[in-house]
């Protein structure tokens, strides 16, 4: 792609929804929350209808969160109503086999349980009763069982010692397993059902699949729900009547998301390299259920596919992946031939499920430009059909133009980014520009809507006049498994001048103003943003979220401690020079940037401590500095308000240290 011209009007197609926008007002925080999610079309399975989810934010009195519910449509869009309502959300939904009826999840009994209504309408009605929440569910192929996860559920000794206080935790004992239920759709004479566990034992149920026959369900499974047992990943079968478990593969590699093949003969799966690492790096395999070795397939472009599910003939396996900024929809065949895509390389991005009777794709698609609506394609045929309109109502202020960009790094290889422009952007005039940098490291930038709520508000940063650069660097999926694993041992090293090249492009195209610099993050983001500030003046200001600031004190805090050893290449009893080079606590005497620190109070993954250690670095030096602490949140804030929250602070910070465009 040519380098862009400097400015163009940011007023161009504005794609669906926000085609024709009048222009009274400009995108904001509050704006932006007004952006409806919609998920992935579930298709029934005689392919005439589809029900999607549909999440909006409440902010009422005493209420700031998002609800969820389900809406039903004809898969030629031609017309589409709600069909759940209420206080509490209803989401997951899943067609049975005869398509009549739905059965999703729901809190509205109090914990997270299976309901069922009818296609047609009318009341829900519960199905499993619970303590600890339902997880995942599957209809089983004949419809007469619903199988479904959930956790342990704490015992009346356990109950009785929580609400006496006498209930003293050990780590790493009492691991509230995941493990596999099934329960009958009918009820006996008196409308009653009985749940039945199907696996016990010291481990805990991840992804699984029910045969086509229906007797059996293969599964994948962990020692313990730790996030960091993620590569210790097996896969097991379980028998329906007789609930008795056998290994099915157990190796080395991490095996995930089991996939029985139509025919019953095959499964198909996801298999790591050996040894897993957190830069990952997958394949699909398959493997007779009979027995013997299994067959790698040939590799997909980034070599991280998302299984969907196999061929009606067997032939190949569906899958979704990202490919640079956009998705891809692929099908890798079995016979070790190359992977096909079936979805063209365009500016859009995509969630995919995957029809039961293998004829249709259901989809949630957006584009910088275009919020996300619910589509349906056939499989054979790339034609998505918008069924929804869930954002036909929102906010159509106009948007700043944002187009890919490349730039040589100083060792050449070659960065991606996406650049959005200030709306109104005036040809021979320099902007202040607001640098974001991706969580991960292997996170990506995609051409998602740039006015979908955002604790960093692209398109209200674009209102102000501001120019917006996400960089796909070193270390970001989309671009194949070299250049993911380009920043091995070296945080804050290549991916830091990549950064930088970023930057000197966007100065060098006549846009940014080089004396009004931002930069802002969260986690790696965070990460990158505050050795940034250890390492250079020229950023007038930095809003740092959820940021590892001391690798070493992170690894010893947070819920995933083989993250970092394997980012670095060795534990920090082994090697603690590498630590302290690439922390920015160890480097920030002398950071002056005035800094915004962002951080959830309850995050198990970057602990809040991480965020107090630059705080009081960056204050006991007389930098200018401002923390700010979300109650409840984790890693990611989950609330309206707070994320509002957020999102002005940050728009208020650099319109003092940036200023406006004006």
């Amino acid at each position: 792609m040519s380098s862009p011209r400097p400015c163009r009007l940011a007023l161009l197609s504005l794609g669906l929804a926000l085609i024709a926008a009048p222009l009274a007002a400009q995108w904001t925080p509050d704006e932006m929350m007004k952006i409806k999610s919609v998920g992935a079309a579930q298709v029934s399975p005689d392919g005439k209808r589809v029900i999607y989810p549909v999440t909006s934010a409440v902010m009422t009195g005493d209420k700031s969160e998002f609800l969820t519910h389900l809406w039903l449509a004809a898969a030629d869009g031609s017309a589409g109503f709600q069909l759940t309502f209420g206080e509490r959300s209803a989401t997951n939904p899943a067609w049975s086999p005869c398509g009549r009826w739905i059965a999703f999840t729901s809190s509205r009994s109090g914990r997270a349980n299976i309901w069922l209504i009818r296609a047609d309408g009318g009341e829900a009605e519960q199905l499993t009763d619970v303590k600890s929440g339902v997880g995942g569910f599957a209809w089983s192929p004949d419809g007469a069982l619903i199988a479904f996860t959930m956790a342990e559920a704490p015992s009346d000794r356990e109950e009785k010692d929580r609400l006496a206080k006498d209930d003293a935790r050990v780590v790493g004992e009492n691991d509230r397993t995941n493990h596999i239920w099934v329960i009958p759709v009918a009820g006996d004479g008196g409308g009653r059902r009985e749940a039945k566990r199907l696996t016990r034992g010291p481990f805990s149920v991840g992804d699984w699949d029910w045969s086509p026959d229906g007797r059996s369900i293969v599964f994948a499974h962990t020692p313990t729900t730790s996030a960091d047992d993620w590569a210790k990943s097996d896969i097991s079968i379980v028998d329906v009547a007789a609930a008795e478990v056998r290994p099915f593969l157990a190796g080395p590699a991490a095996e995930t998301t089991p996939l029985w093949s139509p025919d019953g003969k095959w499964i198909a799966f996801s298999c790591s390299i050996v040894p897993p690492t957190w830069r990952f790096a997958n394949r699909i395999a398959i493997a007779s259920v009979s027995g013997g070795a299994a067959k790698v397939l040939a590799p997909s472009y980034d070599e991280r596919p998302n299984l969907l599910g196999w061929s009606a003939d067997g032939r190949g396996i569906y899958y979704t992946e990202t490919e640079r900024t956009y998705s891809r929809l692929g099908l890798v065949p079995v016979d070790g031939g190359a992977p096909v895509a079936l979805s063209p390389g365009t500016d859009r991005v995509f969630q995919a499920t995957f029809s039961r009777g293998g004829a249709f794709f259901g989809l949630s698609v957006e584009s910088w430009d275009s919020p996300p609506e619910a589509f349906v394609t056939p499989v054979g045929t790339w034609a998505p059909v918008q069924v929804s309109r869930a954002n036909a109502g929102a906010p159509r202020h106009p948007l700043g133009r944002t187009e890919i960009i490349r730039w040589k790094a100083p060792d050449g290889l070659e960065i991606e980014g996406l650049l959005t422009y200030p709306v109104g952007c005036q040809p021979g005039r320099r902007y202040p520009l607001a640098l974001v940098v991706h969580g991960g490291p292997t996170g990506v930038f995609v051409q998602s809507c740039i006015a979908a709520r955002n604790v960093y508000p692209i398109a209200a940063f674009a209102a102000e006049g501001w120019a917006v650069l996400r960089c796909n660097i070193r270390g970001s999926s989309g671009y194949g498994r070299e250049l993911r694993f380009a920043n091995h041992k070296d945080w804050g090293g290549k991916d830091y001048r990549d950064l930088m090249a970023g930057v000197d492009k966007v100065i060098a195209m006549g846009l940014a103003d080089p004396g009004r610099l931002g930069v802002m993050g969260w986690s790696y983001g965070g990460f990158m943003s505050s050795w940034i500030i250890s390492q250079t003046r020229r950023f007038k200001a930095a809003s740092i979220g959820a940021a590892v600031t001391n690798l070493m004190s992170f690894n010893g805090t947070t819920d995933i401690p083989g993250f970092v050893p394997d980012s670095m290449g060795a534990e920090f009893w082994d090697d603690p020079e590498v630590y302290r080079k690439h922390s920015a606590m160890f480097n920030i005497k002398g950071a002056t940037t005035p800094t915004l620190i962002q951080h959830g109070e309850q995050d198990p993954r970057v602990p809040v401590g991480q965020g107090y250690e630059l705080y009081n670095a960056l204050k006991r030096q007389g930098t200018t500095v401002k923390m700010i602490v979300y109650p409840r949140q984790g890693h990611g804030l989950q609330e309206p308000r707070l994320i509002i929250d957020a999102g002005r602070r940050n728009l208020e910070w650099f319109r003092t240290y940036l200023g406006r465009a004006d």
